[in-house]
């Protein structure tokens, strides 16, 4: 079964799902929305500067879950789903979705957003595979640390291989949309990389190797 591999922000999502989470904890006055909304800014420019510290950004935005019920953490997705990501979803990452389903491809996400704020956008379209930074909960509660390898630039490509033999699959005909140079890594080892409205960095590269260059938005 051929794997269809999926960025999620700015991917499929016509938008930045952690970087919207961080201004939706500003707007529900769970954090100091001057401090936090600045260093949320400033790690968004590393992101897409390819030098962001991915250890350091897991902890910052998992901070405001820290001591948090995970049922309480849900009631404030479910709002965050319905305020900031439903905008984000446009027909064509849904039609693109419908395609490689309609192939018989197996679907699969990874994203380096948290899988606390990625797991019920990944389930609204209808993907059961996820691979995403996890957070760490204890007691029911979420402590705000990360667990594991993170799903970052080369991180996606080694949390990959360990999911391609846990589930018996290989990246034989595999696709992998993405819209990041961030994600190079992961679009160089597989058959079919395809650039979704992406950075200038990818689009370049995307150019020179020959790969396709698509938009998902409406």
């Amino acid at each position: 079964m051929t794997l269809a591999i999926f960025d999620l922000d700015n991917t499929l999502l016509s938008g930045d799902s952690d970087h919207a989470w961080g201004q939706f904890v500003c707007e529900l006055g769970l954090v100091d929305a001057a401090d936090f909304g600045q260093r949320n800014e400033q790690f968004y420019r590393d992101y897409q500067a390819g030098c962001l510290d991915i250890d350091a950004y897991l902890r910052f935005a998992l901070s405001p879950l820290k001591g948090q019920s995970v049922a309480t953490a849900e009631q404030w997705h479910r709002t965050f789903m319905a305020e900031k990501i439903e905008p984000m979803i446009s027909n064509a990452a849904i039609s693109l979705v419908e395609h490689h389903r309609e192939q018989g491809d197996e679907l699969l996400v990874i994203t380096a957003t948290n899988a606390f704020i990625t797991t019920p956008i990944v389930a609204r379209f209808g993907i059961d595979h996820l691979l995403a930074c996890e957070a760490e909960v204890e007691d029911g509660c979420y402590t705000g640390q990360p667990l594991g390898i993170p799903t970052y630039r080369e991180g996606k490509v080694t949390r990959l291989q360990h999911w391609l033999s846990e589930h018996g699959h290989s990246l034989d005909g595999a696709w992998f949309y993405s819209d990041s140079h961030n994600d190079l890594p992961l679009l160089e080892v597989v058959d079919r990389p395809v650039a979704v409205d992406p950075d200038d960095t990818l689009r370049a590269h995307a150019e020179a190797a020959g790969w396709p260059v698509i938009s998902l938005i409406d």
